[in-house]
């Protein structure tokens, strides 16, 4: 993230040049994905700028110009590189509703209340969201982002409610007499 006091939230990733003249392809994790041009500069976890310039789709991606990226050697550095923005240019969200940034630092608990960790990071290997959960007992646990995982979010409390995949297993079990069946 940004060297900032404020949380930075990741709007999209750089990838691969794209031409000659310094555009890149860019991944947006925006519900729209030209959106991610809309926040203004964008911020590199080094601390450097971007603006964008323009910003068109192609394939599932969006083709761009950044200001001061010109040549395909200086776009193919910029590889991987996330940019981000203060969370607060996002706005605000309506009830039952969040951003996945929201999520880091949430006490996790178990159905019964009992503190389990705090959530560490969000992941997305591609496969679908993951909670990193720093846990109370030491080391961490990787959980699937799922309404079976995670069946309550209180932003306004700080929590979640996570259920174990092993406990998950074993209700499942206990339902229905077939595992990991509906």
């Amino acid at each position: 993230m940004a060297k900032s006091d404020e949380k930075q939230v990741v709007v999209a990733r750089i990838g691969a040049a794209h031409g000659i003249r310094g555009e890149v392809r860019i991944k947006s994790f925006t519900e729209n994905p030209a959106d991610f041009a809309a926040y203004g500069p964008l911020a590199a976890a080094d601390g450097r700028v971007f603006e964008v310039q323009s910003a068109r789709p192609q394939k599932g991606m969006m083709i761009a110009r950044l200001k001061g990226v010109s040549t395909r050697e200086a776009a193919e550095a910029l590889n991987g590189v996330e940019l981000s923005v203060p969370r607060e240019a996002l706005g605000e969200t309506t009830e039952d509703e969040f951003f996945l940034a929201d999520l880091v630092g949430l006490s996790a608990k178990n159905s019964e209340g009992t503190a389990l960790g705090k959530v560490a990071a969000v992941h997305d290997f591609g496969a679908g969201d993951i909670l990193e959960i720093s846990m109370s007992d030491g080391g961490s646990d990787m959980v699937a982002f799922t309404k079976e995982t995670v069946p309550a979010i209180d932003l306004d409390a700080g929590t979640l409610t996570l259920i174990l995949p092993e406990a998950v297993s074993e209700r499942d079990e206990n339902d229905d007499g077939a595992v990991g069946e509906p």
